[in-house]
């Protein structure tokens, strides 16, 4: 048991090499979404504006939590489609929320002006967190980038995607987990 259980981790150590290496930009043939049911990690952090979001206070919303960086080239081919999802599903109950890998931006020489400056090239209006010591990427295990969870409006995970998220994909978890939460509401 133990041996399958080093093979699976070696395996995926492997996958992650690669991805470092390659620099993310080779597109997988599948993209992994796997679902799942646990608590989302709460967490309060700086935004670029600085004033502080709360992933609590988002509860009733089915979440997309994006976890990206602005040399992460599948990161950039995504933000269209999370913007489009931003601008068209935000009034029925849907919260695009980015985490800039901030930590890793400073070690690559970047700022926080180079993040906003990014942001304003891509045309960016959804909510963005600054992950600064990197305690948000550890609370919910990511790796490699770009890395979405799908949260229900009760604050469970309820579907991790990791590499490019299209737009259809989105609509369709966020059709699913508000068509749940909705079911639930109904006597």
């Amino acid at each position: 048991m133990g041996f399958a259980i080093t093979g699976v981790v070696a395996a995926i150590l492997l996958v992650a090499t690669i991805w470092i290496v390659t620099g993310g930009e080779s597109q997988p043939e599948t993209q992994a979404m796997a679902e799942m049911r646990r608590t989302a990690p709460s967490f309060d952090a700086p935004t670029l504006d600085g004033s502080t979001l709360n992933l609590e206070a988002y509860r009733g919303k089915v979440i997309l939590l994006n976890f990206w960086g602005t040399w992460c080239e599948p990161c950039k081919r995504e933000l269209p489609a999370l913007q489009a999802a931003h601008n068209d599903l935000s009034d029925q109950g849907f919260a695009v929320i980015g985490v800039n890998l901030t930590r890793d931006e400073l070690s690559r020489g970047q700022d926080t002006d180079d993040v906003q400056a990014f942001l304003d090239q891509y045309g960016v209006t959804f909510p963005i967190v600054l992950d600064l010591e990197g305690d948000i990427t550890n609370a919910y295990r990511v790796f490699p980038l770009p890395t979405s969870f799908f949260i229900d409006p009760e604050g469970q995970i309820r579907y991790v995607h990791i590499s490019e998220l299209k737009y259809n994909d989105i609509v369709s978890r966020f059709t699913e987990l508000k068509g749940e939460a909705s079911a639930l509401e109904t006597p």
